[in-house]
């Protein structure tokens, strides 16, 4: 019972990557600004490294978006102010707010 359960709340954390699928470029831009407002107003930094790389299709193209929304120099504090000590967070972030140069 708790296999079919846990199958169940598999699919259905991928119904939205795979309706995000189907969103354009465009879509996929503006929806990640609407998370940058979020994140703006209080929506934790986890939450919108995690949904724009679901609505994005991955970390790099959400760090796309985001260094199109965030300035470099923010995203750098905003690594530094909330991961802290936190190495798995501040990968995460780093992955996604300040993914290298190329």
């Amino acid at each position: 019972m708790l296999n079919k359960l846990a199958g169940i709340q598999g699919k259905l954390n991928n119904i939205g990557d795979e309706v995000y699928q189907t969103w354009s470029h465009e879509q996929r831009h503006e929806e990640i600004a609407k998370l940058v407002q979020g994140f703006r107003n209080g929506l934790p930094v986890q939450i919108l490294c995690q949904l724009s790389a679901s609505i994005a299709g991955g970390t790099a193209e959400a760090a796309e978006h985001l260094a199109i929304l965030i300035p470099r120099r923010e995203r750098k504090t905003i690594v530094n102010r909330e991961s802290g000590s936190d190495k798995a967070l501040r990968d995460l972030l780093e992955a996604t707010l300040l993914p290298p140069r190329n």
